[in-house]
């Protein structure tokens, strides 16, 4: 019968690598009938089951394997890929832990593993497997395509183009790679180079996916009727792909099409897209009530996403110069070092040429880690801390502590500042200064007479009469206010106010 067995099982591996399910399977069917544990015949069946799209079958099949052998470290990977299929990716990953603690040179595995890391939300941990199966396999375009995927989740887009490169030396005609390369060359601002790899990947496979991050890129350079195309392409392959209903509604939005940009957000809003941030855009465009900040995760989000090239889009793209106005305006008041600088909002470290050399100890907070990691390498703080600004001043525990506290351009973010101005006060020692921007309110922009409303560009701007008020509340005495052009968007000016005042 063991004959019988090995002939019954070799003739159901061919029609397996002849692509044969039906036969294999039949022929893995009969080797069980006659030998109910082999671990062969039970494992392969489990994998064809998952090429069939029964995963849970595939999971039941290959643990019955490897209740015969738990030695077996291509079970244990099998294992781990259908139930990532399951939706279950901390038992996906215990399984290919232990496929390569069996067998630490199976690259496949460390690439599998390194997928279920990264959909866990570990992408440090997802590069250290990605590298491991690199260091196995250096021509796997997978892992290089992979590891391509979790450097731009990691804001690392130089290194990412560069690893989605190296995928496509080995597999031109890879359309996730050029999807990867792509999302890096958008994020570097690179946009026509963008846009090409995109359209190489839709040659290959028009995936909506692929679709929607065309219209980004487009929309990103301001062509806007082929980034609504793009979108709306997206939609003919998914009509249930939220983010593409977000962002042809913020398109139409620019476009000047309100209505129809309302209802695109309400359509994205009922197919699951983020309720916080589809309803802060709504309110920018006068449904819904007027929030009194951004959302942290939009802000987080975009500023993690820019802090690669953060400076060179502000400085070349932007033309940006609030830190230099600011502190042109600082100098013509303040005389003195002091002791404590907190620089809200520090972002990469704009402000810190201007601010180390009127402080004995430079603080700066902002909300994007990796903003923070790029003021870090300037070298001029001494302190830096990953926080939202309203949360950091609430707990800083010494009232009184700071001489200067400095905003520059972030009061853009928050349309209420009365609690901020209130913390403010609180953390400023008697005679400290509070200096900071605003964007002008414009007559266009002032429903609702707040003081303050979001622009087009979901954007705060207030009005001098707003802020002169809460000073005034708040125990602060007006130094200086003067008005300028804070950046260029879409070639204009975009005026603003820069504000010095005095804690009383």
């Amino acid at each position: 019968m063991s004959g019988n067995v090995q002939a019954l099982l070799q003739q159901a591996l061919q029609a397996h690598q002849q692509g044969l399910l039906d036969a294999a399977a039949a022929g893995y069917e009969q080797v069980l009938a006659l030998a109910p544990r082999q671990f062969d015949a039970l494992h392969l069946l489990g994998v064809i089951a998952r090429q069939r799209g029964d995963a849970q079958g595939a999971v039941t099949l290959i643990r019955a394997a490897l209740q015969v052998d738990p030695a077996q470290a291509r079970a244990h990977c099998n294992l781990g890929a259908a139930l990532q299929d399951l939706g279950e990716p901390q038992a996906a990953l215990d399984s290919y832990d232990q496929a390569v603690r069996l067998d630490p040179r199976y690259a496949l595995a460390w690439d599998n593993r390194g997928n279920t890391l990264r959909r866990l939300g570990r992408p440090q941990d997802a590069l250290y497997s990605y590298e491991q199966a690199l260091g196995l396999r250096h021509d796997a375009p997978e892992a290089w395509c992979h590891r391509a995927i979790v450097l731009n989740d990691l804001g690392r887009f130089d290194d990412a183009a560069a690893s989605a490169g190296r995928a496509l030396q080995v597999r031109p005609a890879y359309p996730d790679a050029l999807l990867a390369l792509g999302n890096a060359l958008q994020a570097l601002e690179r946009l026509d180079e963008a846009r090409a790899a995109y359209e190489r990947a839709l040659a290959l496979a028009p995936r909506a996916e692929v679709w929607c991050a065309r219209g980004s890129a487009l929309k990103k350079a301001g062509d806007l009727a082929r980034a609504l195309d793009s979108y709306e392409r997206a939609l003919a392959l998914d009509p249930a792909y939220a983010l593409a209903l977000h962002y042809r509604a913020n398109t139409l939005r620019a476009l000047g099409r309100k209505d129809e940009a309302i209802a695109a957000y309400r359509q994205a809003l009922a197919l699951g897209a983020n309720p916080t941030e589809v309803g802060f855009a709504l309110a920018a465009l006068g449904e819904g009530e007027m929030p009194a900040s951004a959302p942290p995760d939009y802000i987080k989000g975009l500023f993690d996403q820019y802090a690669g090239h953060f400076d060179r889009h502000l400085v070349e793209v932007l033309a940006y110069r609030t830190p230099a106005l600011l502190d042109d305006l600082l100098r013509a008041h303040l005389t003195a070092t002091q002791d404590e600088v907190l620089d809200l909002g520090c972002g990469t470290g704009l402000c810190a040429p201007f601010l180390r050399p009127l402080a004995r100890r430079l603080t700066g907070v902002d909300l994007s880690q990796r903003m923070l990691d790029k003021a870090r390498e300037t070298g001029r703080y001494d302190t830096l801390a990953c926080a939202d600004i309203g949360d950091f001043l609430a707990l800083e525990a010494r009232a009184g502590r700071y001489g200067l506290v400095l905003a520059a351009d972030v009061f853009v973010y928050f349309g209420d500042l009365a609690p901020v101005f209130g913390q403010v006060a609180r953390t400023l020692r008697t005679g400290g200064w509070f200096a900071f921007s605003v964007e002008a309110l414009g007559e266009e922009n002032s429903k609702g007479g707040n003081g303050y409303a979001i622009t087009p560009s979901n954007r705060f701007a207030h009005a001098v009469d707003y802020v002169e008020g809460l000073a005034a509340a708040h125990g602060f005495t007006p130094v200086e206010t003067r008005h300028a052009a804070l950046r260029r968007e879409h070639g204009r000016d975009v005026a603003g106010h820069l504000v010095v005042l005095r804690r009383g």
